[in-house]
């Protein structure tokens, strides 16, 4: 591993590969069902998938619709004029002996998104974005003379969204396909889901002391952020140690051993040229009308920079709005609560609701939400009317998120509404003055520290149902009369 001062003589240039599973129920070119998560091997699969003779590809619309959604999402429009090719090469996961996908003129062009790496904004830019149909998937059995293949995902619709190569650290790496993921939620492109494979990403990173650009490797098939990050730092480490070595980086295809914790090499990367890309016959080009493009627009749901928005508008902080935006449900309901009541519930709820992210990655998390926003409303209303405390108001949403029930029945069956009635609790604090004359002479001498223990006696001898506020201010009132 290179020394600091050595890394620091280098400049690291990235640009990331996204494969993006669009959300359609069936493939890109074949009626087979598109969700191969939990199907048994081979049972997803068509003549089309297989390659069989003659079978002819039909464009699935859904998909085009899809893609042309996150064209927007990034920032740009979809073009109007895009074409599929067909990409060759062999491998026991391609039973055409080709793929089709879309070589020089894609559905997506440009586009940007912003990153955030320690408070300190960034633009992305992008090269472009292009539909495609996935291959296979191989399996090599440890200490076995054979592979297997399963061709469920072959054919699956794929939106591979390629970067221009403005990314200059790993921290940035991980920042960029987390803001791709959210985008593509959002933006309900796809599933997303990492586990699952529904974003795949291809890390290319090449380094150099100099202005040109160095001999560049790529890491395929990272599905996880962390990975994307450690897969970068090793890599960068990597060419250092060869460059200072003596030795030279070779432009190839690597993978991450997750188990080891490095970059293997895996195939020396080929050119473009050694694709023989050609126009697929089978397909015509797809055009675009104005009215389709501008349906896709009008119909395009919130994307992240909105929920941004709107958690500034409530007050939030940019972490906690980092938090609440990773699971897309907890934002949705916030502004829901938001536009439904006021900044003051919707701030309250969004911090009952956080759950904060971490750095691994599946930015998955499911979180369960109640059935009705009123609910939560209700819930909040009882804590700004000091019925209930903050602390008890949590207890009844994990009951109200687990059955759905009424807050407010909740909080009676489990005695936690507050007692705000004067007379009751006055009564207990004059015993609790009583029984403590030591800390009630220190709140007369302006040792106000003291007034935190009598308060918490009042909520002991209360069982917790007193108004602190309420308490608090009983307590100043009898020691100052």
């Amino acid at each position: 591993m290179p020394t600091t001062s050595v890394r620091d003589q280098y400049s690291v240039t990235i640009g990331i590969e996204c494969h993006v599973q669009l959300k359609t129920q069936t493939k890109l070119f074949s009626a087979a069902n598109n969700d191969a998560r939990e199907a048994a091997p081979n049972t997803l699969v068509s003549h089309i998938d297989i390659g069989l003779p003659g079978a002819l590809p039909v464009l699935n619309l859904h998909a085009v619709e899809l893609a042309c959604r996150a064209a927007f999402a990034l920032g740009t429009v979809p073009q109007k004029f895009s074409k599929f090719d067909r990409k060759h090469y062999f491998y026991p996961d391609l039973p055409m002996g080709y793929q089709i996908t879309q070589f020089d003129q894609p559905i997506i062009l440009g586009g940007s998104v912003i990153i955030d790496v320690d408070g300190t904004p960034k633009t992305i830019n992008l090269t472009r974005a292009h539909m495609e149909a996935d291959a296979g998937k191989s399996t090599h059995p440890a200490g076995k003379d054979y592979s297997l293949v399963d061709l469920n995902r072959a054919g699956t619709p794929l939106l591979e969204i390629v970067s221009e190569p403005e990314l200059h650290s790993a921290a940035e790496a991980k920042a960029y396909a987390k803001e791709l993921y959210l985008r593509m939620k959002y933006a309900a492109v796809s599933e997303a889901n990492l586990y699952y494979g529904n974003m795949r990403f291809d890390v290319n990173v090449s380094v150099s002391k100099t202005d040109i650009m160095g001999t560049r490797s790529e890491t395929k098939n990272l599905n996880s952020f962390r990975s994307v990050e450690k897969a970068t730092l090793y890599e960068v480490d990597r060419q250092i140690d060869l460059l200072e070595s003596g030795g030279t980086v070779v432009q190839e295809t690597r993978g991450w051993d997750d188990a080891k914790q490095k970059t293997l090499s895996q195939r020396t990367k080929e050119n473009a040229d050694d694709y023989r890309y050609m126009p697929d016959p089978d397909l015509p080009p797809v055009v675009l009308s104005d009215e389709f493009i501008a349906s896709i627009k009008r119909d395009m749901p919130d994307l992240p920079d909105d929920y941004r928005k709107v958690m500034a508008d409530i007050g939030i902080d940019a972490k906690t709005t980092s938090d609440i935006i990773a699971v897309p449900e907890t934002a949705m309901t916030v502004k829901r609560v938001y536009e439904a009541a006021d900044a003051s519930h919707a701030k309250r709820i969004a911090f009952w609701l956080l759950q904060p992210q971490s750095d691994d990655d599946e930015a998955d998390v499911v979180t369960d939400v109640a059935q009705n926003d009123e609910q939560l409303i209700t819930l909040s209303q009882m804590v700004a009317d000091n019925r209930l405390s903050s602390t008890a108001a949590k207890e009844v949403l994990a009951e109200v998120l687990k059955t759905g029930a009424d807050p407010e029945q909740v909080a009676r069956d489990k005695n936690l509404i507050q007692v705000s009635d004067e007379g009751a609790i006055i009564i207990i604090v004059d015993q609790v003055l009583s029984d403590n004359p030591k800390a009630a002479e220190d709140v007369r001498n302006g040792e106000m520290k003291a007034i935190g223990f009598l308060v918490g006696q009042v909520m002991k001898a209360s069982q917790g149902k007193a108004n602190p506020a309420l308490a608090t201010e009983l307590i100043k009132k009898q020691l100052n009369s």
